[in-house]
């Protein structure tokens, strides 16, 4: 089914909004009753429009208006949309309805995580999911007072929570109990949450720096309780955090989160009960990797700190999504950069923007950070809305500096605390706090595809000067309707190296005389920076700290590159730069020239000398030393052949890994004390190190699988356990099997555990590992309506195996195309996020090309599939109708 299109420029403040909503739930899992009450006003503007209200799969039973039973002609219900005919200026609406959470699938509204007695009833309401558990005014820009009560048996249910305050709790007969909870803060439906079922607690508490005590509980099924232990700690850190960086402190007096293994998303934000997938909140060394660690760090700080930016301080429409998710990612990237290395941190983010967003921007799904228009807007949870997103937060905080920010944050607040704003609202705040116009900056949200920064110098030996031409232009884009690109302001941060390393004082023309690094603002198609006395040409380090969301193009250099590689001391661009030696012997060893013309040896060179610096970052090194991945690797080739890159890649991996094997290997056994060391930032940086020497090792020669076997029997963490194993099924030792299975008895009991043991068969780098990926559909622990299990395995194969998924005879692409038309039957959005692999079709060789093309063709000719899916494959295959929804 196709939904009709949604446009920023149809805006309508709402004719009705909600003032108050009490909503009492009779909870059971095959049929819930909701009784809804609304106190509802209408815009003197608007008084000719009638009451509309969402409602989806909802079975109406009863409506009242001030207290007067409608009949069944005193009202009407079109597809979604409830209409009451007549009522004006204020009115009580009341409502009893009938859900059932046992049946939905979709998680959307009430649902059923886990089964049995075990399972318990959770929500989930964003974007559109209110609308599914009871009639309502569903939009973001409605802010209403919620009072929840709910009811239960007591032995099925015996833990009720609900977003807000508890206010009162009992008995009631029948073996049954209530409780009540009140959220004093005016909020949006998408923010609406409850659990319900049988589950276990660890508590702590948190006085806030204005001197309120709260109370903390994370709540999870008892066999895994404990492992909540580290996100208990990360939530005090984050509320601490942002209490000093940005004066933030929590308004309400509980904080709830709840763990589910059944959740499309990361985690949600919900008023005072987030709840989360457990794979993000779930830590201890022997069930989670150093990874797991920093990313339970970061989802547990990014969900507190929606609670002013996305709760308090909320979207006006879904068009703003950005303003509270790019602006949350940026948040939490600086705690987790404050807690852990910041230049790993940097590192990890801006190859996520690469890989995600980047190739999101060149392909037909582009869209800017604020779309104009959407249909379905579960499809613009986006790398481009998120990361893109915080990428330019982060310049604004560049440009207005540390404190200047943090004025501009604090007004923001100020002026639109329980309110819905627009990314306009929040440029003024931050350009009023410092006495800028701010307004050039709309474009970087209002306009889809990647800056391309061009940079060359000239060197005046005679005027001992070096100007440097620096222009804008726009990567090529698969947008729809992709307009002529302005220009966007660029911060531009740089800094001077001389060939032999040392970095030199700039006398930049125009600017302070004897910095050693600066930061222009291209705002205009071009400019020219001249810097003056200069005994030698100079070698440029551009973006540090990576500091626009840009791809940069210069005259390749690879002396230059290594020479920045080994003696940068910006951590971020030193790896940018062995990124970008890696990529020139890449596309080296795709002519068949691995050794690249002296440039293999030389960076060889250069990564001993960093193996002895003893001030570099253990996990910078391992980042230093790690190729690309194929998916980065071929978005940088104008035709993506999955089987060249694949070839190309491994004998760079095996060209450099043999080069260096002496100093692998010794680093590797200096570093064994790491394997047993904890979880603190430094040890995990030196199980990264210790880990990538083995990986390399097992690329140089077979005989280090023995290595990679004593590496998973010693092993006292997981990173180390999935880092052997990994080594020895990728690799194809002989007794990688025996080493799975045993690996699937130990943890079988683990669900977020074995999603990985899932996800590294799914990689294997094999045209014949097809039919392993259709045993494992079949594996007792494989869950087609579990979005874990799912992307786990099927979205690993489609996305991160290309010479799996890109087989010539195209059965890779039918067996993915099978399973989304299956998934689309059962949880619409994980299909949709699946069929997103197909997106870059155009890109591929023509065989690939056709075949790809001919599998969303079928896809798109099934009937019916869900909104989802329907508006990916349209978009992916250039399609578009034009038909727009009713203004909201």
């Amino acid at each position: 089914m196709h939904k009709p299109i949604v446009r920023l420029e149809d805006y309508r403040p709402p004719a009705w909004r909600m003032q108050t909503v009490d909503i009492d739930f009779d909870l059971d899992v095959e049929e819930t009753l909701v009784s809804a009450r609304l106190l509802v006003i209408q815009d003197p503007a608007q008084q000719e429009v009638d009451l509309r209200l969402d409602g989806e799969n909802i079975e109406l039973l009863e409506i009242r208006v001030d207290g007067r039973e409608l009949a069944s002609d005193q009202f009407r219900i079109a597809g979604a949309l409830l209409t009451i005919e007549g009522v004006r200026g204020e009115a009580v609406i009341e409502t009893r309805s009938r859900i059932r959470p046992a049946g939905n699938s979709a998680m959307q509204g009430l649902y059923l995580s886990g089964s049995g007695e075990c399972g318990f009833l959770l929500s989930q309401c964003e974007a559109e999911g209110f609308r599914h558990i009871t009639w309502s005014i569903d939009r973001p820009d409605v802010l209403a007072c919620y009072t929840v009560t709910l009811r239960a048996d007591r032995s099925r249910f015996p833990i009720l929570l609900a977003g807000g305050n508890p206010d009162g709790d009992g008995e009631l007969d029948g073996a049954r109990h209530w409780a009540r909870f009140v959220d004093p803060q005016p909020k949006p439906s998408y923010l609406f949450a409850i659990v319900a079922g049988q589950l276990a607690v660890i508590e702590d508490s948190h006085v806030t720096a204005e001197g309120r005590s709260v109370r903390l509980k994370i709540w999870a099924p008892a066999p895994v309780i404990e492992r909540c232990r580290y996100a208990l700690d990360c939530l005090k850190a984050a509320m601490v955090w942002d209490e000093q960086r940005f004066g933030r402190n929590y308004r309400l007096d509980v904080f709830h989160v709840v763990a589910t293994d059944d959740f499309t998303m990361g985690a949600m934000e919900n008023t005072g009960l987030n709840i989360f997938n457990s794979k993000y909140l779930l830590a201890d060394p022997l069930h989670a990797t150093d990874d797991d660690y920093r990313h339970v760090l970061a989802v547990v700080a990014h969900e507190y700190f929606h609670n002013w930016t996305g709760n308090r301080v909320t979207c006006r429409d879904w068009f703003q999504l950005c303003l509270k998710e790019g602006l949350t990612v940026y948040r939490e990237q600086e705690f987790v950069a404050d807690h852990v290395s910041r230049a790993l941190r940097r590192i990890e983010d801006v190859r996520v923007l690469w890989r995600n967003q980047f190739s999101e921007d060149s392909g037909p799904l582009a869209h800017p950070v604020r779309p104009s228009e959407y249909r379905e807007i579960n499809n613009f949870y986006t790398a481009t809305v998120y990361e893109k997103g915080a990428e330019i937060v982060r310049m604004l905080a560049t440009l207005l500096g540390t404190d200047g920010f943090r004025r501009g944050m604090d007004l923001y607040f100020e002026r639109h605390d329980c309110a819905a704003v627009t990314v306009e609202d929040f440029l003024a705040a931050l350009g009023d706090a410092n006495d800028r116009d701010l307004g050039g900056w709309l474009v970087w949200y209002t306009q889809a595809g990647t800056p391309l920064v061009e940079v060359d110098g000239t060197y005046d030996a005679a005027a001992r000067s070096f100007e440097l031409k620096v222009s804008q232009g726009a990567a090529p884009t698969m947008a729809a309707g992709s307009a002529a690109r302005q220009t966007v302001p660029i911060p531009l941060a740089l800094a001077l190296f001389d060939a032999a390393g040392n970095r030199l004082a700039m006398d930049l023309e125009g600017a302070q005389a004897g910095l050693s690094e600066t930061v222009v603002l291209l705002d205009h198609a071009c400019m020219h920076l001249t810097f003056h006395n200069l005994d030698s040409i100079p070698v440029p380090s551009l973006l540090r700290g990576y500091s626009a969301p840009v791809r940069i193009a210069q005259p390749a250099d690879w002396r230059a590159w290594v020479m920045l590689a080994t003696h940068e001391d910006d951590g971020f661009n030193r790896w940018q730069a062995a990124e970008s030696v890696n990529r020139h012997l890449f596309v080296a060893a795709l002519r068949g020239d691995v050794a690249g013309e002296g440039a293999l040896d030389a960076w060889m060179a250069g990564l001993r000398l960093a193996f002895s610096d003893q001030d570099l970052d253990p996990a910078t090194l391992a980042e230093m030393l790690t190729v690309p991945d194929e998916a980065t690797l071929g978005e940088s080739l104008d035709v993506i052949d999955p089987a060249a890159i694949h070839r190309a890649r491994q004998r760079l991996e095996q060209a450099m890994a043999r080069a260096l094997e002496p100093e692998l290997l010794a680093r590797y056994e200096q570093l064994a004390p790491a394997s047993a060391a904890g979880t603190a930032p430094s040890a995990q940086a030196q199980r990264r190190l210790r880990n990538a020497c083995l990986a390399m090792l097992c690329h140089a020669d077979r005989r280090h699988h023995a290595l990679a076997h004593r590496h998973y029997r010693d092993a006292t963490c997981l990173s180390d356990t999935l880092a052997a194993l990994t080594c020895l099924v990728h690799g194809g030792d002989v007794d990688a099997e025996q080493v799975l299975e045993h690996f699937a008895a130990q943890y079988s009991r683990a669900p977020t555990v074995m999603d990985r043991w899932f996800s590294l068969q799914a990689t294997i780098a094999d045209v014949d590992v097809l039919e392993r990926i259709r045993a494992l559909t079949r594996h007792a622990l494989f869950r087609w309506d579990n979005p874990n299990k799912v992307y786990a395995l099927l979205l690993g194969f489609a996305l991160r195996n290309p010479t799996g998924f890109h087989r010539e005879d195209g059965a890779g692409y039918r067996f993915v195309a099978d399973a989304i038309l299956q998934l689309d039957r059962i949880t619409p959005q994980v299909a949709a996020r699946l069929c997103a692999a197909f997106s870059a079709w155009r890109r591929y060789p023509p065989g690939l090309r056709e075949q790809m093309r001919m599998e969303m063709q079928r896809m798109h000719e099934v009937s019916p599939i869900s909104a989802d899916l329907a508006d990916i494959l349209a978009r992916s295959l250039g399609r578009s109708g034009d038909e727009a929804a009713p203004p909201p």
